[in-house]
This record gives structure tokens, sequence and C-alpha cells, in this order.
């Protein structure tokens, strides 16, 4: 284990940029050691995303839509973020019916990861959801998502594939895969 160190002083914070979606701050900060150093990050806006990893009949249920960081469609599993005052858990269950049209009897908590820390908050609560049945919320996307279906035994040709490279779905697959391996299912 390592030893508790001391945090940096936060000495100043300044917007720097602001768009529609995203500002940027610069926080100056004084180390133990006496180093000061800027660094940048996206303001923290302090609300958490979910994942959710759906299986329905040994089969894990994908979504593929555009991510304009990457300029092309990938392939990922449900996600958003939580609505102030909701519990991460309804969070879950809302954006699969918003986003593959499924609610889950059974939705089950596998871990917290954070998705940037270095330059955002970026907390992430990952869930495995079984037991689907038809229900349908309206979402906010630009265009309908395409569902793709990939058998429960693929899961290892996907982790292989470089064409799925997201690094958040990347590490659900890998945890499910260590879940399902566990026996815990």
């Amino acid at each position: 284990m390592t030893t508790e160190r001391k945090l940096p002083e936060i000495l100043s914070v300044a917007t720097i940029a602001k768009t529609r979606i995203f500002e940027v701050q610069a926080v100056d900060l004084r180390f133990s050691n006496g180093e000061e150093r800027q660094f940048e990050r996206l303001t923290p806006q302090r609300r958490s995303s979910v994942m959710v990893i759906p299986i329905q009949d040994q089969h894990l249920i994908f979504i593929k839509e555009y991510a304009v960081g990457s300029e092309r469609y990938e392939l990922g599993f449900p996600k958003g973020i939580v609505d102030p005052g909701e519990e991460p858990i309804a969070s879950a269950n809302r954006e699969l019916q918003e986003e593959i049209g499924f609610g889950a009897k059974r939705i089950e908590f596998l871990r917290s990861l954070y998705t940037g820390p270095s330059h955002m908050f970026g907390l992430m609560h990952l869930f495995i959801a079984e037991d689907l049945y038809p229900s349908k919320l309206e979402g906010d996307e630009p265009e309908p998502l395409e569902i793709v279906r990939i058998p429960l035994a693929k899961i290892d040709e996907l982790l292989a594939d470089p064409n799925f490279a997201e690094s958040r779905n990347l590490s659900a697959l890998f945890m499910l895969r260590d879940y399902l391996a566990s026996g815990r299912k």
C-alpha cells in the first residue's frame, strides 16, 4: 500500500474557455514540495454517469452510435448521465429504455470507475441488466440507434477486435468476463 499524501493546495481556478457543452478551467496548484503548476480540466459538474451491460438470451445487447471524437460509429453499451435526484440504478434502467427499448427486472451493480480523472470528474457506475422486458422511453439521440446483439460466447473475439476500442466499453467487457468466470452469476 502507498502512504497517504498531502493534496496539493489550489491557488486559483479560472475559466479559460466555454462552449455550449464544455467549460475548461485552469487550476493553479502548489504541491507539498513547493512546486507550482497549472493544470487544465473540464469543469467538474459532479454528476456521475452510468453504463449498462444488457444480457438477453445469452447475448450482449450493444448500441451503435456516432461518436464525434473518433468521427465514426462506435459499438458500445447503453450509457448516460444520472439526472439530479436520480439514483444510479434508476438511471441505468431509464437509459436501457431510452436506448434499446427494454427495461430490466434485475439490475446488479458491478463497480464504479473514473473515465479520465486527470482532466475531468468522470465517475461512471457500471451495471449488469438481465430479465429484460419491452419498455420504450423517449431519449435524446439525434438519430435512431442501431441495436447489435453479440453472443456472450464471443466476448474474447470482441475484446481482440481492433474496431472495438472505446476504453469504457473495453473495461466493462473485461469486468463482465471476470464476473462470469467467477461464477457470481
